[in-house]
């Protein structure tokens, strides 16, 4: 008995190459891995994936991205792909654009303007598709991206950008509700650890504890500034801490420095929530697993996600630009002094 082998060629596999295995014209090989613009006999269709699985044949991307117009990818530019808010950010993007047939490109530019401005000239050079930014400034260099021509949207986004599709949530209304969350434990002294920016704008989130305390009549407690990250805040809790004022509750503007504060609350020998209650913002999964749990005002991630990559490639990509504000969500757990 005799056992007939399967001859493929050598080096790369080529359209060719399929068309001649399964007895097609390499029009119909390319209608297949196209899907269209011609539909294709459902047994013919069967023959050609036959023979790519056996050669495996792998279409060359960067021609067909040339011959479409379009090479199926888009940019995400975020400040710190450490930070776990802004890991799960990028996850919901990916998941977003791959849902519609778009892989992604992840750049990071460490909280650096120079460094995001580079990546948006690199994505531009690589001719994505679109650019999804998470920039390091409330107010972003939007003339950066005027200049490379490409479809862009602005995300995590607090303010209406004329011209641009952006995304976000209102910063100021989700740090009201910590606040007034943390006044309802009967705290009448609470201070902030507030996140620095890379172009020194005020923050809602600082605008929104200074009103929730002027509205209950409540003079504004310490502020302590440092960076975003866990070091930001252990080094604004410490100065909070050592504060002749010393607060009984303090509002971190992001979980990760609101980790940085529970590290110095029990370096000085206090409890949470007993000696101090915290609050913070961003909603991401190290809050829930924290000791005690962070009380935190949640971010609608995956909602902000598909909303950008609608407006970039999707759905909504020829509708008029607009801002996009979705609500945010008090998550109350134990560092706030609930059960």
């Amino acid at each position: 008995m005799t056992t007939s082998a399967v001859h493929t060629p050598r080096g790369p596999v080529t359209r060719k190459d399929v068309a001649r295995y399964a007895g097609v014209s390499t029009a119909v090989v390319s209608y297949v891995v196209n899907g269209g613009p011609k539909k294709v006999a459902p047994a013919t269709e069967a023959k050609v994936q036959e023979a790519i699985r056996i050669l495996g044949y792998r279409p060359n991307a960067a021609a067909r991205a040339l011959k479409m117009g379009s090479n199926q990818t888009i940019g995400l530019v975020i400040p710190d792909s450490s930070n776990p808010f802004w890991a799960l950010l990028g996850h919901a993007v990916e998941v977003a654009a791959a849902e519609r047939g778009y892989a992604l490109l992840l750049t990071n530019s460490d909280n650096k303007l120079d460094s995001e401005r580079r990546h948006i000239r690199n994505l531009a050079d690589r001719q994505v598709d679109g650019v999804v930014l998470a920039s390091v400034m409330f107010e972003p260099d939007l003339l950066e991206l005027f200049g490379t021509e490409i479809r862009s949207v602005l995300l995590n986004h607090a303010s209406i950008a004329p011209g641009f599709n952006s995304v976000g949530v209102d910063l100021e209304a989700g740090a009201r509700l910590a606040v007034e969350h943390l006044i309802g434990h009967g705290h009448t002294n609470i201070g902030l650890a507030m996140g620095i920016t890379a172009d020194n704008v005020t923050d809602g989130r600082e605008e929104g504890w200074l009103r929730a305390l002027q509205a209950a009549g409540l003079p504004p407690g310490p502020l302590a500034r440092d960076g975003f990250d866990r070091p930001g805040g252990y080094a604004a809790g410490q100065r909070l801490l050592a504060s002749a004022n010393r607060p009984t509750a303090i509002f971190a503007s992001s979980d990760m420095q609101a980790i940085g504060v529970l590290r110095a609350i029990r370096e000085a020998g206090l409890s949470v929530p007993e000696d101090i209650a915290v609050a913070s913002f961003d909603g991401s999964v190290e809050a829930e697993y924290t000791w005690p749990a962070l009380t935190t005002v949640e971010q609608p991630v995956w909602e902000m996600a598909e909303a950008a990559v609608s407006a970039l490639v999707g759905e909504n990509r020829n509708e008029p630009p607009q801002h996009r504000v979705f609500p945010t969500q008090l998550r109350i757990r134990q560092s706030c002094g609930c059960p």
